[in-house]
């Protein structure tokens, strides 16, 4: 750790960071909350060039693995006094496409203590957007763009609301080994790339310029260095325009390698990713019709700052993304709300012996009030259907492992449990995820009459793959079908090995 960073750091508890592991770059952001405004404070960036490790069969290579797990650790070394809630670790394309990204994930723990979210195309460039906003006001309707080392995100949005969001899968590093292999460069490799990014492009196209803007706004270090680079050449004074970056494609035809290119703003690191950037730079310019583009200096990593600046205040956009999915879907309100109210009553009583924590009780709470999405589409097999809106919805604030485990905890909140389909998680492991679904499971069945002030004071204590739920015994022998149901579930749990005891059970089932 270096000395400045050591004397930022210093009352940690005071801080908080946000990592941002990219395909090109690692970054991490050291910032304050100061009147209610994040102040930067440290900043640190890694070449780590993942992208460049994932290869056709979209397997991330050994070398690229060790790249990361090494700036991981010198992350880990400056982040050592954070308190787990201070720090939150975003990764983006590379890692949500590696088939083995399980495998980085797991060594990453070795090294890193921190839990790693993987975040889905849309998040990554909501994030981006509420960075952008943050950062500088704008009155008018503003489109933003972030080339990165595998995706280029985009998003329109008005104020701090994002009304468009996309992330397509052209990258300057994934886009500079198909078309510039190593560093050569002519006009028909830029024009194939430029042709294959509008492409890409093109199923936003309408969309976006439906939504209209007033103001175009790019970030990232590709960006950058373009500006930088056409500014240095005199042929611009600060917006980029379609004019300079086709005399600055024709510039960098007439050198014929990356190699050798000596350009005002051009760092070594950059040369070989110039001309990938500049190609999807004048392809988004041409099908989007951008007529001029000013860089900011916020990104995805400023963005997830301003979001745990607002968690801190209570204010979590994921509450925002349930209610939208509730309203949508037209979700019993009222069940939803005795389901919940019921399993965090039971959450609170078995807790402790579980080890589960605040962020668990909110899963839990969530998945709750979504287990009925499904319903209009079918009520028979509605944890399947339920499950299915849940786990391909666009819910913002959520990352990729949180949405999947809600769609999990809801695709089995009754009939069998299939032990082989629960996804293997990196941010959870199997007995807190069998411990939420069991919570969630008894919910629902002590609310299936859907009335309220029928349950009695449920009291829950739980152990190692088991929980006791005792009831009043004169008010069980009232719930027959109730009785018979929960001793199904005990049958339905014990094929995973967890037992549910109840006492008086039997006696309340008629002979």
């Amino acid at each position: 750790m270096n000395d400045a960073a050591e004397q930022l750091i210093a009352p940690a508890q005071a801080y908080m960071a946000a990592v941002d592991l990219g395909s090109n770059s690692f970054h991490m952001v050291i910032a304050r909350v100061v009147d209610g405004d994040i102040q930067l404070l440290h900043r640190e960036k890694q070449k780590v060039q993942l992208a460049e490790g994932l290869n056709e069969q979209l397997v991330l290579s050994e070398e690229a693995i060790e790249r990361g797990l090494s700036v991981l650790a010198q992350f880990a070394d400056t982040l050592t006094p954070f308190a787990p809630q201070s720090v939150r670790v975003i990764a983006t394309y590379t890692l949500r496409r590696a088939r083995n990204a399980a495998t980085f994930l797991r060594r990453a723990k070795t090294v890193f203590p921190f839990p790693i979210e993987v975040i889905s195309g849309q998040e990554e460039a909501r994030f981006i957007y509420q960075g952008v906003a943050h950062f500088e006001h704008f009155s008018g309707r503003r489109l933003v763009m972030d080339i990165g080392g595998g995706s280029t995100e985009f998003a329109i949005g008005e104020g701090l609301h994002p009304l468009r969001l996309s992330s397509r899968n052209m990258g300057c590093v994934s886009y500079a080994l198909q078309h510039f292999p190593q560093g050569r460069i002519s006009e028909k490799r830029f024009n194939r790339a430029i042709l294959q990014a509008e492409q890409e492009l093109e199923p936003i196209v309408s969309s976006f310029k439906a939504a209209g803007w007033q103001q175009a706004v790019g970030t990232s270090g590709t960006v950058k260095t373009i500006r930088d680079i056409i500014v240095g050449l005199g042929l611009s004074t600060n917006a980029l325009e379609l004019s300079q970056l086709l005399a600055l494609k024709d510039h960098l035809v007439a050198q014929e390698n990356s190699y050798q290119l000596d350009l005002p703003g051009l760092t070594d690191d950059r040369k070989l990713l110039l001309c990938s950037g500049l190609a999807i730079l004048i392809a988004a310019f041409n099908l989007l019709q951008i007529e001029q583009m000013i860089y900011i200096d916020a990104a995805l990593r400023e963005g997830v700052l301003y979001e745990m600046s607002d968690r801190l205040q209570h204010l979590d956009i994921r509450e925002h993304s349930v209610a939208s999915l509730q309203r949508r879907y037209d979700v019993d309100m009222a069940q939803a709300e005795r389901v919940s109210h019921t399993a965090l009553t039971l959450f609170s009583q078995v807790r402790h012996s579980w080890q589960l924590t605040d962020e668990d009780a909110m899963l839990l709470g969530w998945a709750a009030t979504l287990f009925e999405v499904g319903l209009h589409i079918n009520s028979s097999g509605v944890q399947k259907h339920s499950s299915y809106i849940l786990h391909n919805a666009n819910l913002p604030g959520f990352n990729q492992e949180q949405q999947q485990l809600i769609a999990t905890l809801v695709r089995f909140h009754r009939r069998k449990i299939r032990a082989d389909e629960i996804p293997a998680f990196s941010l959870y492991q199997l007995p807190q995820v069998i411990h939420l679904l069991v919570l969630l499971r008894l919910a629902v069945l002590l609310n299936q009459k859907r009335r309220d002030n029928l349950l009695p004071d449920l009291l829950a204590t739980a152990g190692h793959q088991y929980l006791q739920l005792q009831l009043p015994a004169d008010w069980l022998a009232q719930q027959s079908l109730l009785a018979a149901d929960l001793q199904l579930e005990q049958k339905a749990l014990k094929k995973i090995a967890f037992v549910l005891d109840c006492p008086g059970l039997a006696d309340a089932i008629p002979a």
